[in-house]
């Protein structure tokens, strides 16, 4: 008896490993069934929703204009999700007129007012595909639901209502975003934020100004990157006061708005703010004043060829390049600054623009050029060097023995 059960003790180890091999292949086999299952059922549902679509298609004018009784459909959560599929899409490419059309649809066929309640009672993904369709209906009325759902505890929530919010691109879902930041703080990632004002305050810009002069300082920064986008000429003079902010991302804005508002003396400040000491205020200036194309702004952008920062010089030779008409006086003026970096940095943006052979041959016919500087001019042109640095070189050449 005691041999048997040593034997049995021996083995012991082998049983449960034994037990657990099959157990996991019963799992591996389960998992797999529910997988092809899973895939069966998907391509069935894909096939009859393809099918259904291409049968509502046909019939597509007769269901908006009401012909075909909304009660057909209506009660039919299948065929109810397709049309409000189909609907959404459209919106994103409709005209004006067909806009009108579709939302008069959704509203009598009462899809708005169900994706209301839903946004109000739902919970999880399901509200936040509710918010996100409220949105695209573009409804004005579905705007307190997403404002109540900016309030809500949960971030993908917040998240949801916010796109909701951007999609709509209206003024008065503007004011419902800045008030609730204005309550809250910035609690939202910053991008969205960003991307759902811009959408909302292009028609209305100065809704910006008050709550740029109240909010901390990180939610100014957005605010302020949203103000450099959206900027139009009825904000006028109010861009003047802040390029004279602290925070440099408020001036770095206000230097890009004013390329598009274009205010009074804008040339005078953004020369002001291309000699700031943050470098991408002098970048956000000298692109500003690159795209005024005013011949006044040539001597600044001239300046901030020398810049210390490599991409404030490129931008300021792509402006300088702009002017077409005077490319050989100011490459004149170039050469006259002996900074081989702006040189450089010219040399380049006349080569993109492909007008290196036109200021070759707008040199060659200037005629109040002597000779002698006609000759260094070209000479600069083909080579990219200053004649001083070209002698330099030749007398390094000849100073350096030959390797051996």
């Amino acid at each position: 008896m005691a041999s048997d059960s040593d034997f049995l003790h021996k083995f012991a180890p082998s049983v449960l490993v034994f037990k657990a091999i099959i157990g996991a292949i019963a799992a591996d086999f389960v998992l797999l069934a529910f997988i092809l299952l899973r895939r069966t059922y998907r391509k069935r549902f894909f096939r009859r929703r393809d099918r259904r679509v291409f049968e509502l298609r046909q019939q597509w004018d007769a269901l908006i204009s009401g012909e075909i009784p909304f009660e057909t459909w209506r009660t039919n959560p299948f065929d109810r999700r397709i049309i409000e599929d189909m609907a959404l899409d459209a919106f994103e490419t409709a005209p004006a007129d067909q806009s009108a059309r579709l939302l008069h649809f959704l509203r009598t066929a009462g899809l708005i007012e169900k994706r209301i309640f839903e946004a109000r009672t739902l919970k999880g993904w399901r509200r936040r595909s509710a918010l996100v369709a409220l949105g695209r209906t573009r409804a004005p009325e579905g705007i307190p639901a997403l404002s109540e759902a900016l309030r809500d505890r949960d971030l993908e929530a917040r998240n949801a209502a916010l796109r909701g919010l951007g999609r709509l691109g209206s003024p008065e879902a503007a004011e419902e975003i800045l008030h609730w930041v204005a309550e809250s703080g910035l609690n939202v990632p910053a991008l969205p934020l960003q991307n759902a004002l811009i959408n909302c305050c292009r028609e209305k810009p100065q809704i910006l100004l008050p709550y740029l002069q109240h909010a901390p300082p990180k939610l100014r920064e957005v605010l302020g990157r949203v103000l450099g986008e959206v900027a139009s000429s009825s904000l006028g003079e109010d861009l003047i006061g802040l390029a004279d902010d602290d925070l440099p991302e408020l001036r770095a804005a206000a230097a890009r708005a004013m390329s598009n508002a274009q205010p009074g003396h804008a040339l005078d400040v953004l020369a002001e703010l291309s000699r700031d000491t943050v470098w991408f205020v002098r970048l956000r200036a000298v692109v500003a004043m690159g795209n005024l194309y005013d011949p006044k702004a040539v001597p600044h952008l001239l300046k901030a060829l020398t810049d210390s920062n490599r991409l404030v010089r490129m931008r300021a030779a792509e402006g300088l390049v702009d002017f077409k008409s005077e490319l050989d006086s100011i490459f004149v003026r170039v050469a006259k600054t002996h900074d081989r970096y702006g040189l450089h940095a010219f040399l380049a943006a006349l080569e993109n623009a492909g007008l290196r052979d036109t200021l070759d041959a707008e040199i060659r016919r200037a005629p109040s050029l002597p000779s002698i500087e006609l000759h260094e001019l070209l000479t600069i042109l083909r080579v990219g060097k200053f004649p001083e640095a070209q002698v330099a070189e030749a007398i390094e050449t000849v100073e350096t023995p030959a390797p051996k």
